[in-house]
This record gives structure tokens, sequence and C-alpha cells, in this order.
């Protein structure tokens, strides 16, 4: 159960174990007339709780039970496939462990972020999520200081130390720069990078330096206009890069296309097909969904290991709980799945396009 002192903001049970030199699964059995406790111990727990003079808050999560224990999630649009497979997986792992989840769509605008998230303090929920780099500010993160004051806060797929706040990412940089020096290694270096990043976002810048500190390891000299800011959709990527392939006789000419998301490379490849010549142009994708799977030809695609970072964060969290220590940060690598798009061995190289 969690806890708050009257008048005063950010107390739960952590503050609780701290005070009384216990673990918080300690202070959750003495909470919960656990019979495993001494009396000894027992005693000490509930005379620090009296001396502060804590209540139980109803909103708060029970531990050691099976209803009240309540974690937020926040993403910032469902309907993006990548954000819909993090809360499943999130959703899936938490009810395991007997948590209700409470989901907020905030979009990107930094006032309805924030709200969400007083919102969550407000019901005193024992953890939040946040799902993807959106929720990391370019400049100032206070807000998120002043939250992980009060409860843990998860990020999935995104980075910033802080005092409470737990990431769990994948190191999408390297990805990018490991997947540049592959495309180079099978004799594609004109490659046109695509991406959505119309403001800072911290995912997206770290997916960009990848990009082009991969082309500086293989000695190629950037090219600015190989570098294309698209709106995110499949049908306006197409008719950018249809545009684009118009203009190769200008000057740009490109034989590989590597997107910042899959979203992005299919609406490339859609543009490709669409050619009446044929094309001999490698597409890769970022993100591994089952959007890479539903078009033809099959794209290649960088999986991002969300089916891993998922339950290892929802698994931190339980370790937490039980008073373990966790690491502030762990960070996996990712994986080129190779499909019809582009496939490293150059033998059995498949980018050909034809009408």
């Amino acid at each position: 159960m969690t806890y708050h002192k009257r008048g005063e903001k950010g107390l739960n049970i952590r503050d609780i174990a701290a005070l009384s030199g216990v673990s918080v699964a300690t202070v959750s059995r003495v909470i919960n007339n656990n019979p495993s406790v001494t009396v000894k111990t027992r005693e000490m727990v509930l005379s620090v709780i009296q001396q502060n003079d804590y209540v139980p808050n109803a909103f708060a999560s029970g531990f050691g039970r099976n209803s009240m224990k309540i974690v937020g999630i926040l993403c910032t649009d469902v309907a993006n496939l990548y954000y819909a497979n993090a809360l499943s997986l999130l959703e899936h792992g938490l009810r395991r462990y007997g948590f209700d989840t409470l989901l907020y769509c905030t979009g990107t605008l930094l006032t309805d972020k924030k709200g969400a998230i007083t919102a969550l303090l407000q019901r005193r929920v024992d953890a939040i999520f946040l799902i993807g780099s959106a929720y990391r500010e370019e400049r100032d993160n206070q807000h998120i200081r002043e939250a992980a004051q009060q409860t843990p806060i998860f990020f999935i797929n995104a980075y910033i130390q802080l005092p409470n706040v737990y990431c769990v990412y994948c190191d999408e940089k390297e990805a990018i720069f490991n997947t540049v020096k592959q495309l180079v290694s099978a004799g594609i270096k004109d490659i046109l990078y695509l991406h959505d990043m119309q403001k800072w976002a911290w995912a997206g810048s770290q997916k960009l330096a990848g990009y082009k500190e991969g082309l500086a390891a293989c000695g190629i000299k950037e090219n600015p206009d190989l570098i294309q800011v698209v709106d995110y959709g499949i049908n306006t990527v197409r008719n950018r890069v249809t545009k684009i392939l118009a203009k190769l006789d200008e000057g740009s000419k490109f034989n590989g296309i590597l997107a910042s998301e899959d979203v992005l490379a299919i609406g490339a490849q859609k543009a490709v097909l669409s050619q009446k010549k044929n094309m001999d142009i490698s597409i890769i994708g970022f993100n591994n969904s089952q959007l890479a799977l539903c078009c033809t030809p099959a794209l290649t695609s960088v999986d991002n290991m969300l089916d891993t970072i998922c339950p290892m964060a929802v698994n931190m969290l339980n370790q937490l709980f039980k008073g373990e220590k966790i690491s502030s940060k762990v960070v996996v690598s990712a994986t080129l799945v190779e499909r019809e798009t582009f496939r490293i061995d150059k033998n059995s190289h498949v980018s050909k396009i034809e009408d």
C-alpha cells in the first residue's frame, strides 16, 4: 500500500521503508498483516507509520494483493503500431504480476504530457511507464525529475539520467551506424536517409547521428541532399520520394534507402515500384514491425528489440517493488532482419525491383 503524509506530497511505501530501515517488501508484509514478519519488526514499522501520521491512499496500489495495484502508461498515439505493440507487451507483462494499468495518449504537446503525468500522480500510481523518447525534452526535464520524486519512472526506448528514473532502450545510434556500414560493404555507398523528425527528438537525433557517423567511418562524404525530412505516412513519403527520383539526373543519385521507421521505408518502396524503369535500390526500414512482412517485396528492417525491452522493464519494476536494487540504465543491441529488399550476402542480394 502506498502511503502519504497528511499535508505532504510524494511520500510512499519506499519512504516508510527508508525511515524504518527495512525493505519495501517487509513494509508491504507489515501493511498486509503477513504472519512471516517478526513481532519486533512489525512494531517498528507500525511505529514509524504512526509517528509520521501516515494514512493509506485508496487510489494507490496494495502490495501483496491482487487488486489496487496500478501502473500508469503514457504514449503519444496508440494508433502508431510501434506504441501499440509496446503497450500490449507492457500491459500483458504487468497483468502477470497483478498490476492494473491506466493509459493516457498524450500527443506531443508538452502541456498535455505534463498534464497526463500530473493526473497519474494524483491517482498515486506505483510507477509510470513512458513509451518512446517523445517524453524526453531537449532542454528542460524538471517535470520528470519532480514526478520521479513521487514514484518510479520507467522510460521505454529512451534515456535520461535522473534519480528514480530507469531506462531500458535499444542502442539505435549503433544500429544505424552498423546498418550503414553493411550497406557500404555491399557496394551501396549513396544512401538516401529518410526521417520524420520535424523537431528535436532524442531517438531521432540518435539515429541521424548513427547515419552520419556510419558514412564517416566508411570514408564517405556526407551529402545533405541525401538527408530528407518527410511527413509521417506511406502516401506522403511515396509522393516525396517520387519527386526525388524524378530529379536523379540532377546529381542526387542514390542506390540505397535507409529509413528511420518502416512506414517511411514502405512509402519509399512504393515510389520505387511506381517507376517505369528498372531500379536497383536497396531499402531498409526500422522497428521490424508487421508492416515489413505485409509489403511486397518483404522489407528488410532493423529490429530494435521491443519484445525484449518491454518485458525487461516490467521485470525490473517487479524487482524494485520487492526491495531489490536495479540498474538505472539497461541497453540492448539491435538486430538486422534480412528480407527481400536487402541481404548482407552480396551473392544473395535481392534489391532489384522491376516493373
